[in-house]
């Protein structure tokens, strides 16, 4: 697949029941960089990241993954093809953390000898080393770890998307920041386009190149860098979402 990031062209998900969940988005995430998704609970935003690869179908409009339609591709490769990582993991318990992390290239039918040298260089990267983790299963491991595991296992086929779905929210305040450091060196070693959700500002403040504030019915009420949008909120409703998580407007 391309490099080339997501668009979303006038995208919208209205349920059965007439809900409208996400009306006519429109949105870029630019190939290398992290966009974060915020704002309050209901306003589309995890359902926004699942419609990208496909795990909430859309009702109109179109989605684009390295400049390829998401709604021409197979669903289950083009899950298999972008990596996903969500709050509470999701990790197979019965299998090790290395078989964790070999989920995906052992799909896409990698040789044992690529699959293991990739298993190796992940779990490095996160600072999980094969030697002293491999062989453990997920219930002998922290939540921090276990989100580690969570993260290598997405980038284990080496996609050129990544999405996040709250995927610190579940670890304790102390390892979230280390984990957020890490994911920083992680993403700007790899220059992964990255859609992440939060509920937090300061995370996609501190993480975000860019960021997306949504309101109920995934509306979008601003786009700009964490500095245009804390410095200079583009109306009320912005202005009120920073105020909740005691974020000041920048003098401008």
């Amino acid at each position: 697949m391309a490099t080339t990031g997501i668009v979303l062209t006038d995208v919208t998900k209205t349920y059965p029941d007439g809900t409208v969940a996400v009306g006519s988005l429109s949105l870029e995430a630019r190939q290398g960089e992290v966009l974060a998704l915020v704002g309050p609970s209901g306003c589309g935003k995890s359902t926004t990241l699942r419609m990208v690869n496909r795990l909430v179908e859309p009702t109109s409009g179109t989605i684009e993954v390295g400049g390829e339609d998401v709604m021409a591709a197979d669903a289950v490769q083009l899950r298999r093809s972008i990596g996903y990582v969500i709050q509470h993991v999701g990790l197979f318990p019965h299998r090790t953390v290395a078989q964790n992390v070999a989920t995906v290239p052992g799909l896409l039918g990698w040789d044992k000898a690529r699959t293991a040298a990739r298993v190796d260089e992940l779990l490095a990267m996160v600072g999980l080393p094969r030697e002293t983790y491999g062989a453990r299963y997920p219930h002998e491991l922290s939540g921090g770890e276990r989100q580690r595991v969570g993260v290598a296992r997405a980038l284990a086929a080496r996609p050129s998307v990544l999405l996040m779905d709250e995927p610190f929210g579940a670890v304790d305040p102390q390892g979230r920041r280390r984990l957020q450091r890490e994911f920083q060196a992680i993403q700007r070693d790899l220059g992964t386009t990255v859609m992440m959700v939060t509920h937090d500002i300061r995370e996609a403040v501190l993480l975000a190149d860019r960021i997306a504030v949504l309101s109920r019915g995934g509306v979008l009420e601003q786009l700009g860098t964490p500095d245009e949008v804390t410095g200079a909120p583009a109306n009320d409703f912005v202005e009120d979402f920073l105020a909740d998580f005691d974020v000041e407007p920048k003098a401008s």
